[in-house]
């Protein structure tokens, strides 16, 4: 909750700015040019990286429940920002001691090359990870030391799960195959593209009751790229063409499943207005007249929507209704 002035703060407010020692803000501060650097071009639009935002909100998600049952306690995750940037930007904000998985990403067709993904996690949270895989109590702690072969071995289990969701929200696009290809721990030996590549960071914020931190996953933005322009020219051009007879097949599936729904055909004779006196000395035997003449046409009713005029009679010793013609919607609009 904000603080709220006191009087005697909110009069010397106003008599700085009668004697005004208190200055306005400039028209240039508040129009501010966005600075361009024109050497790193921007790749993508705006609605690109919303659509890589939404894939990985359903990754987050997913990626939420494998946590929580791996710490077996609730852990929130959730996508903070995408960015565009250099590799050697990315790289040189990796501390010395880290842990990324390495992950090859193919798409299933031969016309694109292996691309690489970098899943880069907090060492704490991966010391944490151990702790819980093996039986710790998760208490929060990051030694000052390497990872250990059978810390290794572990975490290799780990990112191979993840490995195989993050292969589960990319195929909702397209067919690929991710494998986890290493695991590193020291972020001045990583090699995975060139100093001046430009690549995605999808920043990602880890909640535990217990630990807090930001997650970054990495990848090529030349090969996202040109993969997201491969399914955007596919999809356009699919929406575009539609094959008639598949078309008219779908419809006729559609129909045919209808054709055998249950729906409630109601004959509605009349209504009648009465007081409630009346309705509390009604008796058997009583007439009730109605406003209808018995050789009049009544309403038949399809799911409580006026649909058939017809009229009364028997059938084979039971009461039935013949139908005499269709309401036009248009003159019950009018009447209603």
């Amino acid at each position: 909750m904000s603080e709220a002035l006191s009087q005697n703060q909110i009069d010397e407010l106003l008599r700085r700015m009668r004697t005004g020692e208190l200055e306005e803000p400039r028209a240039e501060d508040k129009n501010k040019e966005k600075i361009y650097d024109f050497s790193s071009p921007k790749k993508f639009t705006k609605d690109q990286l919303n659509s890589l935002s939404n894939l990985y909100e359903n990754l987050s998600r997913v990626l939420s429940s494998y946590f929580t049952s791996v710490l077996r306690s609730a852990c929130e995750i959730n996508i903070s920002q995408i960015e565009e940037q250099r590799y050697y930007e990315f790289n040189n904000a990796l501390p010395d001691n880290t842990l990324v998985g390495m992950m090859a990403f193919q798409q299933n067709e031969d016309s694109y090359s292996e691309s690489t993904i970098m899943l880069e996690l907090p060492t704490s949270f991966g010391y944490l990870i151990i702790d819980r895989l093996m039986g710790g109590v998760g208490d929060p702690y990051s030694p000052d030391r390497d990872y250990t072969d059978i810390e290794i071995a572990l975490l290799s289990l780990f990112f191979n799960n993840i490995t195989d969701y993050i292969q589960e929200a990319w195929s909702s696009f397209f067919p690929l195959t991710t494998t986890l290809r290493s695991i590193e721990t020291n972020g001045r030996l990583l090699q995975a593209f060139s100093p001046q590549d430009i690549v995605v960071i999808v920043s990602i914020e880890i909640k535990n009751e217990s630990f807090t931190g930001t997650a970054n996953m990495c990848m090529s933005a030349e090969n996202l790229e040109n993969i997201i322009r491969s399914f955007s020219v596919k999809y356009m051009h699919s929406n575009k063409h539609h094959d008639p007879e598949k078309e008219k097949q779908k419809q006729e599936l559609i129909i045919d499943y209808l054709k055998h729904s249950d729906l409630e055909v109601t004959a509605f004779l009349d209504t009648c207005p009465m007081s409630l006196a009346d309705i509390m000395h009604l008796q058997i035997n009583d007439v009730v007249i109605l406003n209808r003449r018995i050789d009049e046409d009544i309403i038949v009713e399809v799911e409580g929507i006026p649909w058939f005029t017809a009229r009364i009679g028997e059938a084979h010793s039971k009461k039935a209704i013949k139908l005499v013609k269709a309401i036009e919607k248009e003159a019950m609009k009018r009447e209603a």
